[in-house]
């Protein structure tokens, strides 16, 4: 079983970081920032359709600001969406915005409504934590999938990532007729691998998303990750492997009783060969941000004496005692999926 064992430290953009974010494009001027969103005024508990409390607060601001405030947001939206293009937003207003009470970084998540036609998004406004700003862009680099978020001074601002909740799917989808075992496992595993590859932690039923598409025969899933703040972070080898957390118990079995070792063991190969291949197709990327993180400090002298010891012996594979950083164990986590 994985357990993380203390609240995660933040730590703040550093130079050698913000200088990635310039050069690569993920830095931009906000009209308005994570703190200007703590002048509202009041709040009232969010509940889902079924009555139950979501752990969210819908936040309301004085009059004298909130027309300004709804307006710089949909700006961000523009710059988030279209490049700044600010003829977007006519059509476009704000919903709402809401406060997670129970996160440690408590993030606003603001819903953007089109009035033509009722169509809705979600972006999320939070502290620039610079674990998950790794996490953001290591993902965006090494997954299937595309990442758009942007950063300015101590904010960050991230898409939506669309998909069922994991614990939602594990409670309401897992024993639907329709659904494809063996795919779903398949794709647990494949992404099992990709968070211990690339060292992302706490990969339980509630930090990820499962993306389902309805194909002409078949049924498609993708396992995507919603939360980035624990990158190369905690000590322990059993927090990079999503396969030890109690709450994944679900599709864990799916994957025991409908794959084999030897199957298992193709996947794992499978997804290594497809990181190996992102690897060499964004080199320049990854060895700046490689760089940035072996100068920065994103954990604890104790953790990266711990996680070290755990993957040389995890890769039978000394080179990792030497490593001084986060950064430099996921260099050679990292190297191994090439030489392999």
């Amino acid at each position: 079983m994985a357990l993380i064992s203390k609240k995660k430290l933040v730590f703040p953009i550093s130079e050698k970081l913000r200088s990635y974010l310039i050069k690569y494009g993920r830095e931009a001027g906000f009209p308005i920032h994570y703190w200007d969103l703590l002048r509202y005024s009041s709040s009232i508990p969010l509940y889902d359709f079924k009555g139950n409390d979501t752990l969210w607060e819908t936040v309301f601001f004085n009059e004298s600001d909130r027309e300004e405030i709804h307006y710089n947001v949909k700006k961000i939206y523009a710059i988030l969406k279209a490049e700044g293009d600010i003829s977007v937003m006519k059509h476009l207003y704000v919903d709402r915005i809401d406060l997670c009470v129970y996160g440690n970084t408590q993030p606003f998540r603001v819903r953007i409504v089109n009035r033509i036609n009722d169509n809705f998004d979600y972006f999320y406004v939070k502290n620039a934590d610079a674990s998950r700003v790794y996490g953001l862009e290591l993902e965006h680099l090494l997954s299937p999938n595309r990442i758009s978020y942007l950063v300015h001074e101590n904010t960050l601002i991230e898409e939506h990532i669309a998909g069922i909740p994991g614990e939602m799917f594990m409670k309401q989808h897992i024993h639907d007729s329709l659904l494809n075992p063996i795919r779903l496992a398949k794709e647990f595993v494949k992404f099992n691998e990709r968070c211990f590859v690339r060292l992302l932690g706490d990969m339980h039923s509630s930090n990820f998303v499962i993306d389902v598409t309805p194909d002409f025969e078949e049924t498609h899933y993708r396992i995507r990750a919603i939360d980035f703040d624990q990158q190369s972070y905690e000590g322990k080898k059993s927090i990079y492997l999503p396969q030890y957390f109690k709450e994944n118990n679900a599709l864990i079995q799916l994957g025991i009783k409908h794959i084999t070792s030897e199957s298992m063991v193709q996947y794992q190969r499978e997804e290594r060969a497809l990181i190996a291949n992102r690897l060499k197709s964004s080199s320049k990327e990854i060895e700046d941000i490689l760089k940035s993180m072996e100068q920065d400090k994103i954990s604890t002298p104790e953790n990266i004496d711990h996680l070290k010891k755990d993957l040389a012996k995890h890769y039978q594979n000394e080179k990792f005692l030497s490593c001084k950083n986060m950064g430099a164990i996921l260099r050679e986590s990292l190297e191994q999926v090439i030489k392999r």
